[in-house]
């Protein structure tokens, strides 16, 4: 009977200790997982001035060539000659 006792006992102290690590593991995951979610926030916030630098970037390329640069003539030309096309669409569609 002693001997049952003593299994008994050794697998609570087993599981008691299954059940420690465990809680330490979800503590860890939590963690990990809190800072996964600070690292996405991190690079969404990067991901979204990256497009606003590059979009000022290209505003400023367009106005540099409109200003008389000659590196950026053609595309300055391409977006006036959208600009126009998207003007023409809104004036068919006013018309209508």
């Amino acid at each position: 009977m002693s001997e049952l006792v003593q299994i008994v006992d050794s697998l609570e102290n087993k599981i008691s200790k299954l059940l420690h690590k465990m809680e330490l593991l979800q503590q860890a995951n939590s963690k990990l997982e809190n800072e996964l979610l600070a690292l996405k926030n991190d690079r969404d916030q990067v991901v979204d001035s990256v497009a606003e630098w590059q979009e000022k970037y290209n505003s400023l390329k367009l106005a540099n060539s409109m200003l008389g640069s000659n590196t950026n003539k053609t595309e300055a030309k391409l977006k006036i000659n959208t600009l126009i096309r998207e003007l023409d669409h809104c004036i068919a569609q006013l018309a209508e």
